[in-house]
């Protein structure tokens, strides 16, 4: 057969583009029409193209890069499971991190197959957070759940949809084990409707190019992206790096778990080697493979190319061997919902082991967390139950040539905030505080950026909180000299001046209208020396109020003049 020739540049841009514009489309669908504030207020969802082998091919723009190979992996059991029996209509719907490719089972996958003249092109994807899954904790995302039977509905790979028909008991059952099913429902048929969208679109693209470019098309995005970040590659310089962190605990009593990296380049191979991580662990921390798989990806493309297109071609470009059974790649009933803290870690352990090969591409140590709180009760207002999840960002790393961001979610979980007005409107609660915390930015010549504090009491009732933190015992270090950032904390403050001082793994603490939760999410490691700050920078921290006179006069020998 002769070698096609290449899709000229100009024909593939707009053509890729037009794949882009609607993952897009298909994104703004889910959040428009969702029930839940976490995803019509944070956006914790994506939405991708993949083709008839499952190859990822485009992720939305507002994708998150933690679902990166999370679609990647439902492609694969679907075709694995279903074969020759997918059929147009067709929705499949699947989250178990150990039998449908997910990696926790809030985040609820849907695909749906696109064909053009009975055939199978490829699929339409999507994935959501979703507020609660079931289990033995309010909002699924507790910490101290030793098995992942405790953490949710576990759903393997299923037809939602038969050939365009709803398989109503399917519904029925997903919806049965699950807490505010009515809000479960909005937010399953927002990725519905995103799905049979998306499907109409590709019906439309393939009717305007026809299957064959179509498939071309797919074949070419996959290979230049391959080649950008294979030549990415090969600047960085041959030789072996290594480094390790470790997560503070798994909320089930082992403290301090290794995540050990040795990462071997040559010319344009590279090899990602978790051997010396320790073994997967009772609580709720684990990665699957593909969890660590999206994390390494994404760090390694930060650091190189960011403007790295995210499909297959970046899978297709990195190797990593993570031992079966081990803390970053674990084996059921290994239990995962907290997968986004240690995610966090292993992006981390990665910028830890090329800083030296690449001194101005990494930052200190962000926030290392994805600082989860939730809370639930009975609302007064309606005597039904809810549920407010919420992931808080923190302190992002000091740079090379600035400091690091303030209160913002970092790499791989780049949602949105809450707004205090969606808060206090949805649910039964006060935020009676919502600030940036004073000297938690770690000192440098291009300080950390600083933690956040969020405090919330509930309104006319008693409510439950669980909150999950990492980095709230081992600081975020900071990086060629930088001093790292400050833990993060939960605190019950009572009207009576009592404060109570939580784990970082608290669960099912009951709150009373006259007591107030206090979360305070960790600040980043600064970056150089706090020596070679700048005099105009250290007047800025003073003018900003961001930092103490004692702290200036501590980390950098500043005293007002």
């Amino acid at each position: 057969m002769p070698e096609q020739v290449p899709l000229d540049p100009i024909s593939l841009e707009i053509s890729w583009n037009g794949l882009k514009s609607i993952a897009d489309e298909c994104f703004l669908t889910i959040m428009r029409s969702a029930f839940s504030t976490n995803i019509k207020e944070r956006h914790d969802h994506s939405t991708a193209i993949a083709d008839a082998d499952g190859r990822l091919i485009v992720q939305a723009e507002n994708a998150l890069p933690i679902h990166l190979a999370s679609m990647s992996g439902l492609m694969k059991f679907i075709l694995e499971q279903y074969g020759d029996t997918i059929a147009p209509g067709d929705i499949f719907i699947g989250n178990d991190p150990h039998v449908a490719g997910g990696t926790h089972l809030p985040d609820i996958n849907l695909a749906t197959p696109v064909f053009h003249e009975e055939q199978l092109i490829g699929f339409v994807a999507n994935i959501v957070h979703h507020a609660d899954v079931g289990g033995a904790a309010v909002g699924s995302m507790s910490g101290g759940l030793d098995e992942i039977y405790k953490e949710g509905l576990r759903i393997p790979i299923v037809r939602l949809f038969s050939k365009g028909v709803l398989q109503d008991d399917m519904m029925r059952l997903l919806l049965l084990n699950m807490r505010l099913p009515e809000e479960r429902k909005g937010d399953l048929n927002a990725q519905i409707a995103a799905a049979k969208l998306g499907n109409a679109r590709m019906g439309e693209f393939l009717e305007a190019h026809g299957a064959n470019y179509t498939v071309r098309l797919f074949d070419e995005i996959v290979e230049r992206t391959n080649r950008r970040m294979r030549a990415a590659i090969v600047t960085l310089p041959d030789g072996t790096y290594s480094f390790s962190d470790v997560m503070d605990d798994d909320g089930a009593g082992t403290e301090d778990i290794l995540i050990a990296l040795k990462i071997t380049k040559k010319d344009d191979d590279i090899l990602f080697d978790f051997t010396g991580s320790d073994d997967q662990v009772l609580g709720n921390f684990n990665l699957t493979y593909n969890a660590t798989q999206s994390a390494v990806c994404y760090a390694l493309k930060a650091l190189l190319d960011p403007e790295v297109p995210n499909n297959q071609g970046i899978f297709n470009a990195i190797r990593i061997e993570a031992p079966l059974g081990s803390f970053v790649n674990c084996v059921t009933p290994a239990p995962v919902a907290m997968r986004a803290n240690t995610c966090q870690r292993v992006v981390d352990v990665v910028i830890g082991a090329l800083a030296d090969a690449l001194p101005e591409q990494v930052v200190g140590a962000a926030n290392g967390a994805n600082t989860s709180a939730v809370f639930t009760g009975i609302d007064p207002r309606t005597g039904k139950q809810y549920v407010y999840l919420e992931t808080l960002g923190g302190g992002m790393g000091g740079r090379a040539t600035k400091d690091g961001k303030d209160g913002v979610q970092v790499n791989i979980t780049n949602t949105s905030n809450l707004p205090v007005e969606a808060i206090e409107m949805e649910y039964p609660l006060r935020v009676e505080d919502y600030a940036l915390i004073e000297n938690s930015g770690g000192a440098g010549k291009h300080r950390g950026g600083m933690g956040i504090r969020r405090s919330i009491r509930p309104v006319g009732h008693v409510c439950e909180f669980n909150g999950v933190g990492e980095r709230f015992r081992n600081k975020p270090w900071g990086i060629f000299g930088g001093q790292p950032g400050a833990h993060g904390a939960f605190d019950v403050e009572k009207d009576n001046g009592e404060r109570v001082s939580l784990t970082s793994k608290a669960s099912r603490v009951k709150l009373s209208p006259e007591s107030t939760v206090v979360i305070s999410t960790p600040g980043a490691g600064g970056y150089g020396a706090p020596n070679d700050r700048t005099k105009e920078d250290l007047a800025q921290d003073r003018v900003s109020q961001k930092f103490t006179e004692d702290f200036l006069a501590t980390h950098y020998g500043e005293k007002e003049k």
